[in-house]
């Protein structure tokens, strides 16, 4: 059974950091894309960011390039988002997800594993 989990988000103080990891257990880590996602108060979900599983290649929204950064690290399962300089329009549920697809490719629909979800709160 695959488990896909998020790390505890919480209440940031704007210009604050963050790092928020997301643990896969139950599937083959390193054969996944991995992704970030988030969906604030009223809005869509989006995709913040995605590391290949070929060759740690990275995508970012525009938004958050230069402040946020994704890793993964395959001995672990693990992949994190490393979040600099936040803001308080970064609020949202932020959510994982793990794709056999590379992340030009992927849809990120059904056939992909997500967690939970994580709240996190940058307040001004």
């Amino acid at each position: 059974q695959v488990q896909v989990a998020e790390s505890a988000g919480g209440l940031v103080q704007a210009w604050r950091s963050l790092r928020l990891s997301c643990t896969a257990s139950g599937l083959i880590f390193d054969r996944y894309a991995m992704g970030w996602f988030r969906q604030p108060p009223g809005k869509e979900r989006e995709e913040i960011s995605c590391i290949s599983q070929h060759d740690d290649t990275t995508t970012y929204l525009d938004s958050v390039k230069g402040r946020f950064t994704i890793s993964r690290d395959n001995a672990k399962n693990t992949v994190y988002l490393q979040m600099d300089s936040l803001k308080p329009e970064d609020t949202a549920m932020y959510y994982c997800a793990a794709d056999l697809d590379d992340c030009a490719t992927t849809g990120w629909g059904i056939d992909s594993y997500w967690g939970q979800g994580t709240q996190l709160t940058v307040s001004s």
